[in-house]
């Protein structure tokens, strides 16, 4: 801000523009506060410890991060939403590797390696239709495309997480494993009926119902289920709260509340077991909404003085070769990731910045668009300010920098797209009998949007 008013920037247009940057936080802030939600509500009605209980029964420990990778992906691919697939699936993930003893790094990085493989992939998916809208395709040509860079990728990855798993020293036994159970048993009604609750909300957002109302059903329909399965549960949060036996109205009614903004802990005779049970609902996630909204505060003033566009537009001179151009494009990408903290923007700005050079080059648009989405989509959860990277670390209760370096698909699928650039693999040009379309806007216009 200090920088902008030096350059002549007038205060009034400095705000307006921090409070547009906070206004596309917007929705990502209230989506967190009802993931907070649905993560107290699930864990009173018993949803996340079933999980639990039937992943510990069904996984072998060897194939878990294998599986891990596939069961968020598929999950993902299916809804088109990584925060909604981490928020569901990815909590019960985490929980059944922590309890099997592995690094929670290790889990966090298969869980957002197969989430961003289907937000990356999925034709459901926003920045899967905004990447090829910035850029000038349609969908199906930007998603059959990014195959090209996306299954070597995924295939590494899935190939590491297996070598990973056969060569992992588990700290968990059998006797573990078991006593595990025994203590989730003992304080939850395990059933099969609790599966209903997540394949409820992947249904509805199968059914393109917003992320927004389908968090808010599927935490309501935990919240309903609590009451129907684990009565006794909420007495007993109840009961820590009061200090006093109420009716069972009052105390579904302090329980669910207290699960749904404030702090819930199960316990049990195991300490390791209590550590998986427990919630800190919305409130827990407001230290992720305050990085959130400094973040954006501090993007928005960059973006009013034009210094963001100022300094990645001077990079454009470099980029001579398609090689170097696609390096540009993502290294861009990342810049706005860490400096908007927004992948919105990292996929907009970069997009409209680049579309007329890629033109004049000769490129087809859905090299810009798998450009941006391997730059802008898979790396934004990589940073720790980022609404991506803020998000996903507090909502699995891991610390960005932990999973890094074993979110795999999201580190590879950028570097095979600069890779296949400088090798000329399966670069799609316009040729001489197919000249690119003229574009309506010169490049000087495009840097001045």
């Amino acid at each position: 801000g200090v920088i902008a008013i030096t350059l002549g920037v007038k205060w009034t247009h400095i705000r307006t523009s921090m409070v547009n940057s906070i206004s596309s936080a917007m929705p990502s802030i209230l989506i967190l506060l009802m993931i907070g939600a649905l993560a107290g509500t699930w864990l009173l009605s018993g949803v996340v410890p079933t999980l639990i209980y039937y992943g510990l029964k069904v996984f072998h420990p060897k194939i878990f991060l294998f599986a891990t990778v596939i069961i968020a992906g598929m999950v993902s691919l299916a809804t088109g939403s990584s925060w909604s697939t981490v928020a569901t699936i990815g909590i019960a993930l985490i929980g059944v590797g922590q309890a099997l003893g592995i690094n929670e790094g290790l889990i966090a990085g298969a869980v957002i390696s197969g989430a961003y493989f289907g937000d990356k992939m999925s034709p459901l998916s926003d920045t899967t239709n905004l990447a090829p809208a910035m850029a000038g395709t349609d969908l199906f040509t930007h998603i059959r495309y990014m195959t090209i860079t996306t299954v070597p990728a995924m295939s590494i990855t899935l190939l590491i997480f297996l070598i990973i798993g056969f060569t992992y020293k588990f700290d968990a036994t059998p006797g573990d494993i078991e006593t595990v159970l025994g203590a989730i048993d003992s304080k939850f009604r395990v059933t099969p009926w609790l599966m209903l609750v997540p394949a409820f909300l992947i249904f509805i957002i199968i059914k393109k119902i917003p992320p927004l109302p389908a968090l808010l059903a599927g935490s309501l329909m935990g919240a309903i289920f609590a009451l129907i399965f684990q009565p006794h549960l909420i007495r007993e949060v109840a009961l820590t709260l009061d200090g006093t036996t109420t009716t069972f109205f009052k105390s579904a009614y302090m329980g669910v509340m207290q699960s749904i903004f404030g702090d819930i802990a199960i316990l049990t005779d195991n300490e390791m077991v209590n550590e998986l049970l427990t919630s800190t609902g919305m409130r827990g996630m407001l230290n992720t909404i305050w990085l959130i909204l400094s973040a954006m505060v501090f993007g928005g003033a960059m973006e009013s003085a034009g210094l963001l566009v100022k300094i990645t537009s001077s990079v454009i001179r470099w980029a001579q070769s398609t090689g170097s151009l696609v390096t540009t494009t993502i290294a861009t990408s990342i810049f706005f990731n860490i400096t908007a903290s927004d992948q919105y923007i990292a996929i907009v700005v970069p997009g409209r910045m680049f579309a007329s050079t890629y033109k004049k080059r000769g490129l087809k648009p859905e090299v810009l668009s798998r450009t941006l989405e391997d730059g802008g989509t898979l790396t934004s959860v990589l940073v720790p300010w980022n609404t991506c990277g803020a998000t996903q670390s507090r909502v699995l209760g891991v610390p960005t920098l932990e999973y890094v370096p074993f979110a795999f698909f999201n580190i590879l699928s950028p570097m095979f797209s600069i890779l296949f650039a400088y090798l000329n693999y399966k670069i799609r040009r316009y040729g001489d009998d197919e000249p690119a379309p003229p574009d309506p806007l010169d490049e000087e216009d495009r840097l001045d949007f």
